[in-house]
């Protein structure tokens, strides 16, 4: 299928409602505003690929080939924070920053065995402040890893400005940052 902004929103919508209601199990992390930027990285992105992402995977899942009722019935089980699956080359952690140490690893298995995989690890802007991040980005770019970060950046780390709190990085490998204004709250839906 091929997702637009409308889709995406209409799916991120239902999930809402399915929360709400007491249909979905454990945390549920949603988004909206970034839905245009990520249609356009995910044209890049090769069914073949990697995608390691974090705990506000939705999009990131639709867009990666991911059946909108089998999602669906992930995050109704709990899963909405750490969606995995082989057959989608998909992983996702629920712990800022903790899917970079394994986006790297998947990179350096991928270039020692020769396969012409690429993957792409998507973080938020608290994520990217941290030294694991610097780490990654650093590591990956000196051994000349396929693999690109993508930071999320709406400007906040939860609740907390990250740019008052954690400043800019700087960093030496394939790094993309997009902004956007986050339309969700972290916690507390309104109904």
């Amino acid at each position: 299928m091929q997702h637009t902004v409308e889709s995406l929103r209409a799916f991120e919508e239902s999930i809402r409602e399915d929360y709400l209601a007491g249909r979905a199990k454990g945390a549920v992390h949603l988004s909206r505003g970034n839905e245009s930027h990520l249609i356009e990285i995910f044209e890049e992105i090769r069914p073949e690929d990697w995608v390691f992402s974090n705990y506000r995977s939705h999009y990131h899942a639709l867009l990666k080939g991911f059946d909108e009722n089998e999602l669906r019935e992930m995050i109704r089980n709990g899963q909405s924070i750490n969606i995995n699956s082989l057959k989608h080359s998909f992983f996702s952690s629920s712990i800022v920053g903790g899917c970079l140490p394994i986006a790297v690893g998947a990179a350096m298995g991928i270039k020692r065995d020769g396969n012409p995989w690429h993957v792409w690890c998507f973080v938020g802007d608290m994520a990217a402040s941290c030294g694991m991040f610097r780490d990654c980005v650093n590591y990956s770019g000196g051994h000349n890893l396929p693999i690109t970060f993508v930071i999320e950046d709406n400007g906040w780390s939860t609740n907390t400005p990250t740019q008052k709190t954690w400043g800019d990085p700087d960093m030496l490998g394939e790094v993309r940052r997009y902004k956007y204004i986050r339309q969700w709250p972290h916690s507390g839906f309104k109904l």
